[in-house]
């Protein structure tokens, strides 16, 4: 089932052995188009400390009581490597990450051959960490530093100006996901006031490149073929099948399944 991740902002997250914190932010790949990481801001209980979660730990989502169950607990999360902010996550920070509770980096799914946590890993001291990066000196120090430049923040995406080839046509508005794969399937892009009132749907496929310093997402689409696109209205339900004109429209493959 499709959804808008911005609904699962704010979710409880409970341990096995109680609340422990909330989520604020999730870390996507922009190569593979997946979710790789919930970013949660534990409780008191924690020192308000943020840490990573792979999708692959959450064993059920409610959504009634907006709330995930992960299939770790409070004192397995509690030695995990921390989150610092304001400096880039580093791909040595993911694989210390990884090897903490035992998950396998190469398949990129939690391996559950034991009870993820219980395993004994040594804990280095935490590299460089974080959620932003608002200039190129930033992304020349993440380099430099191992950060992942592809690791890209759900929350700082939000906003960027989206360029078709010939010019702009709206804002990231949102991000659509496979909730059972964490799959992004489209990024919804707000086209007012280029379009007043339109939303629109892009598929991943559609973005030639993400720009941190200028905060814009590059399209390999015309602004023609988005204004005459199938509008995306969020008000109106919809099945997957639905999208079938969208892709035959820009010509992507599938049928948005």
């Amino acid at each position: 089932m499709l959804q808008v991740i911005s609904a699962l902002k704010g979710f409880a997250v409970d341990a096995t052995d109680g609340r422990l914190g909330t989520v604020v932010d999730f870390l996507f790949d922009d190569k593979r188009w997946r979710v790789k990481w919930l970013v949660v801001e534990t409780g008191s209980w924690l020192s308000q400390r943020r840490v990573l979660l792979h999708p692959g730990a959450v064993k059920h989502r409610d959504f009634r009581d907006q709330c995930f169950d992960v299939v770790l607990s409070k004192s397995a999360i509690a030695g995990s490597p921390p989150l610092l902010e304001h400096q880039p996550v580093s791909q040595h920070m993911e694989t210390q990450t990884y090897n903490y509770y035992g998950w396998d980096p190469i398949l990129d799914t939690s391996y559950l051959g034991g009870a993820p946590g219980d395993m004994t890993y040594p804990r280095l001291a935490p590299p460089y960490l974080g959620l932003h990066w608002r200039d190129p000196t930033d992304l020349e120090r993440a380099a430099a530093d191992g950060g992942d430049p592809h690791l890209r923040s759900f929350v700082e995406v939000m906003g960027y100006h989206v360029h078709a080839v010939d010019g702009l046509i709206g804002k990231v508005d949102n991000l659509m996901i496979d909730g059972a794969t964490w799959l992004i399937h489209y990024l919804i892009v707000d086209t007012n006031p280029w379009w007043f009132g339109k939303q629109v749907l892009m598929a991943p496929g559609a973005v030639d490149s993400i720009e941190w310093s200028d905060r814009q997402v590059m399209l390999n689409v015309t602004q023609a073929q988005v204004r005459t696109s199938p509008v995306w209205d969020p008000m109106v339900a919809f099945q997957q099948n639905d999208l079938a004109p969208l892709h035959r429209h820009y010509g992507w493959p599938g049928s948005g399944q």
